[in-house]
This record gives structure tokens, sequence and C-alpha cells, in this order.
């Protein structure tokens, strides 16, 4: 029983070395300064701080992704 136990504590470690962190305030008004330089529906940005609310990066990664696909299409309808 104590082998399983022991297992089990190794095994927690290793989940809570990829556990993911919540957003600060200083996170949250990068990532607004962020979707400022863009037109963004609320919505979008809405969604971005929900997402920050659980997950940091994915916060980020969610905003950059959105802002990419916004540059080809801006790009792509003024070919200048």
């Amino acid at each position: 029983m104590s082998k399983a136990f022991a297992e089990n504590i190794s095994s927690y470690s290793k989940w809570s070395e990829n556990r993911t962190s919540p957003a600060t305030d200083e996170d949250l008004l990068s990532l607004w300064e962020k979707f400022s330089e863009f037109e963004v529906p609320v919505n979008v940005f809405l969604q971005a701080v929900a997402i920050a609310a659980y997950d940091r990066a994915s916060a980020f990664r969610y905003a950059d992704n959105y802002l990419t696909v916004l540059k080809r299409e801006k790009k792509r309808k003024n070919p200048l």
C-alpha cells in the first residue's frame, strides 16, 4: 500500500508542474493593449479575459491567433 501511495504522490508532483496559472491584473492590461491596436469585437476580448481567468498562456495564444487571422484578412483586402 505504501508503494502505491508513493507512486500517487510522484504523479501528483508531475501534474502540479504542468498546472496553468491565471492571469494577473498586469497580464490583463497587457492583453488589452494587444487587442487595442486593432478593431476587435467586444465578445472576442471578453472571451480572452474568460480564458485568462483560468490559463494565462492560453489567453495570449488565443489573442495571437485571432490577431494573426485579422492581419491576414486585412492584408488580403488591401494588397498594397
